[in-house]
């Protein structure tokens, strides 16, 4: 058996979380392998919305189990919060719950080191979201962070006062800012008591040993690819590597045990906070985007900003992740646009490009555009392809050719059944 791999091709939010429950029903396993609680995969189940930052979104499926994977950074807090609002709900995670002994704690000084950090920058800010992530995984890199499975050792104490002795020298070294640590501190240690209820296991011996059980297991991405610490719109990025190579370490499986990838694309494009957005919209296009799209951020509530769909870098994402099925949401979005525009090409540097540029935090670009027209009506009584209207599957159609990828879902709308699946050999129809 292969692990597939669902992740998202853009900066982010482009509704990983919604598909993620809708293709859990083929799997046993669904697993989080990077990222912290700047992740918020939104989901609407039976009329109901769920935010959920830390969780795999295959909680929702009673059959499943759900691992947070030691490429995973965790704050407690965070996790029972979540499994409060769950079980409030009357979704139970007892048994189907499951955390890998190698994931990474965030402390209460990792998030006071973030905001100190980010407050000097000044206009310089990343647009970091203040959660402790960024710190965590240079204690991670740096060798001398805390993990999950030390919680249950000896010498725990020990170890969480040498890392917050660290942390309070460099928070000394930059300017004052509020953080009442005393309070968060308190919350931090009640909250490992939630934490030392969830069945610990050895991740990596774990989808190893299901894989040859024949179970199926889903890898769950949390940013976007266009945030990888690597190949990212550096240094406006996350801290761990968000593409399906990500995969690999975040969950400790072979490269050949990779199998579909699915890559999550919006039909227009969104970015939170700082950096390069060759396509945004800074005009009442834009503005209608992010309403009617309804965006802002699921773990920041930051309005999102918004522009048309950036083809070279989706191309560029769907070249680092090996994507085999393309889903395209919130598509519906645009339903009231008379028209629709892409970017299919850059101009910098005097010529015309389709790759994108080593750093384009600091090369001007100007796109290309190709002009689509609006379907100017409601897709919500389109249950199949074949059903949307001729302008929209238009739209898809160049999508398909631009990127050499076959769309085998469309997304319709925030709920779990507004959904078209398609099968790949039908993308020539």
């Amino acid at each position: 058996m292969q692990v597939d791999v669902l992740l998202g091709l853009q900066w982010g939010d482009e509704g990983k979380g919604k598909i993620v429950d809708v293709l859990a029903s083929k799997y046993q396993i669904v697993a989080r392998f990077q990222g912290g609680p700047n992740a918020g995969h939104t989901l609407v189940i039976n009329g109901k919305k769920f935010v959920l930052h830390t969780i795999p979104s295959g909680i929702f499926r009673e059959h499943l189990i759900n691992l947070i994977g030691n490429g995973v950074v965790l704050d407690p807090i965070t996790l029972e919060k979540e499994i409060i609002q769950l079980s409030t709900a009357g979704i139970s995670v007892q048994n189907r719950l499951l955390l890998s002994r190698k994931a990474h704690l965030i402390l209460p000084t990792h998030r006071y080191l973030d905001a100190a950090s980010e407050a000097s920058k000044g206009s310089s800010k990343i647009g970091s979201t203040l959660k402790g992530i960024g710190p965590t995984y240079m204690d991670k890199t740096g060798r001398n962070g805390i993990r999950t499975g030390d919680i249950h050792l000896a010498g725990f104490d020990q170890r969480y006062l040498a890392l917050k002795k660290k942390h309070l020298h460099l928070i000394s070294l930059f300017p004052e800012i509020e953080f009442n640590l005393s309070e968060e501190e308190d919350r931090w240690m009640a909250s490992l008591e939630s934490l030392r209820q969830i069945p610990q296991v050895d991740g990596e011996y774990y989808i190893h040993d299901a894989l040859l059980a024949g179970k199926r297991v889903l890898a769950e991405g949390a940013q976007g690819s266009l945030l990888d610490i690597d190949f990212g719109t550096y240094p406006f990025v996350t801290s761990s590597n968000t593409i399906t190579a990500g995969v690999c370490t975040g969950l400790g499986i072979a490269p050949q045990r990779i199998g579909e990838v699915y890559g999550v694309t919006k039909a227009y494009c969104t970015r939170v906070g700082s950096g390069p957005f060759p396509t945004e919209l800074e005009n009442e296009e834009g503005e209608f985007l992010r309403k009617a799209g309804n965006e802002f951020g699921s773990t920041t509530g930051r309005p999102r900003r918004c522009g048309w769909v950036d083809l070279p870098l989706l191309k560029y994402s769907i070249m680092l992740n090996g994507v085999t099925q393309l889903v395209v949401t919130k598509i519906d979005v645009m339903n009231a646009m008379s028209e629709i525009q892409a970017a299919i090409a850059y101009y910098y540097d005097g010529k015309r490009h389709t790759n994108v540029p080593y750093d384009l935090n600091l090369v001007s670009v100007q796109p290309e555009w190709h002009a689509f027209a609006g379907w100017e009506q409601d897709l919500s009584t389109s249950s199949r392809f074949e059903d949307l209207p001729k302008a929209c599957q238009s739209f898809l159609h160049y999508l398909e050719e631009y990127l050499h990828v076959p769309v085998t879902m469309v997304s319709t709308g925030p709920e779990r059944e507004s959904l078209i699946e398609r099968k790949v050999e039908e993308k020539t129809t």
